[in-house]
């Protein structure tokens, strides 16, 4: 597949400008010693790390648009060969921390052999198949969710299209920001807000909600500055099965029947994440009939929390 094919900013296009740069970063980490050239190859491994972008890209954009044209493959399979490269990182990190270069070179060759592997399997079989099934619309819309979540790349790919194509102002959704909205107001439990009001509540939250509809769908997700786990607008609708990887989804099937059943309510994880402790917890949604509506994924670093000791009173910035 030639990139020189598609257009610039094109999500395909991207992904295999990453490629290049991939096997770019794998032969100058091969050539270089760590012992004689530590901090060159610790470099150039922190680059080749942030293949995590790639990857949650595909996890969060590519996969949830092949699903709705029922081509769930890639959700299933592809999502735990990302998961085997992550853990082998984890273990060249480790191997970094510990001074054992020679098992930090020997580990970069295998990560290095599962990358070429996978990007193989994108060359042949999920960019040429995506290409077929998914129309110019849907990789535009893939492309405007692509920012949140980032590239491997030092600058943003271009935007895709190019020129911007004309709104009629009757499909124009996007909310003006000239406009007062306190009137246009809603009445929610105690308290009325606008929907600019909410958004800015939601974006303020300093934690991740998720809210997953009595369909398994997802429905709903906060947009703040700083997230725990990434999100992108190809989430919505998707199938809250495919929004996790492989080895932990049944735990996650698990908890929803649990839910629909009225079995439980609530369910709390707290794990190490990239140097961070993370809280988890689902809570079940239910109407003032307790009919079951879905449920409520709560994420949040609670790294600083966890340190708090005693009281403080006074304000701090005095």
């Amino acid at each position: 597949m030639d990139k020189n094919q598609l257009k610039a900013g094109h999500p395909v296009h991207t992904y295999l400008v990453e490629e290049e740069l991939i096997n770019t970063l794998l032969e100058e980490l091969l050539d270089t010693d760590p012992k004689e050239e530590f901090q060159k190859f610790y470099n150039l491994f922190n680059h080749l790390s942030t293949v995590e972008r790639r990857f949650e890209r595909k996890e969060n954009q590519l996969f949830p648009f092949l699903e709705q044209k029922g081509w769930t493959g890639p959700s299933r399979n592809m999502w735990s060969f990302h998961d085997t490269i992550r853990d082998i990182f984890r273990i060249i990190r480790k191997n970094i921390e510990e001074k054992d270069l020679d098992s930090a070179k020997q580990n970069v060759e295998y990560a290095g052999q599962n990358l070429r592997n996978l990007m193989e399997v994108e060359k042949m079989v999920l960019f040429p198949n995506a290409l077929e099934i998914l129309t110019d619309a849907e990789w535009i819309k893939m492309r405007e969710g692509e920012d949140e979540i980032g590239w491997m790349l030092s600058q943003a790919p271009a935007k895709y299209p190019e020129e911007k194509h004309y709104v009629h102002p009757s499909e124009d959704k996007t909310m003006r920001s000239d406009v007062v909205f306190d009137e246009n107001a809603s009445h929610f439990d105690e308290g009325y807000m606008t929907v600019e009001q909410v958004n800015l509540l939601f974006r303020t939250l300093p934690l991740d909600l998720t809210y997953v509809d009595e369909n398994d769908r997802v429905i709903f997700y906060n947009r703040g500055d700083v997230r725990v786990f990434p999100r992108s607008a190809g989430i919505i609708g998707r199938e809250v099965r495919f929004c996790h990887p492989p080895k932990s989804v049944d735990t996650v099937l698990k908890i929803l029947e649990a839910f629909r059943k009225g079995e439980q309510n609530e369910a709390s994880f707290w794990f190490n994440y990239r140097d961070k402790l993370i809280y988890v917890r689902y809570f079940a949604v239910r109407d003032a009939q307790k009919k079951y509506r879905g449920v409520i994924e709560m994420s949040q670093d609670i790294s600083e929390t966890k340190k708090i000791e005693g009281e403080r009173r006074l304000l701090e910035w005095e």
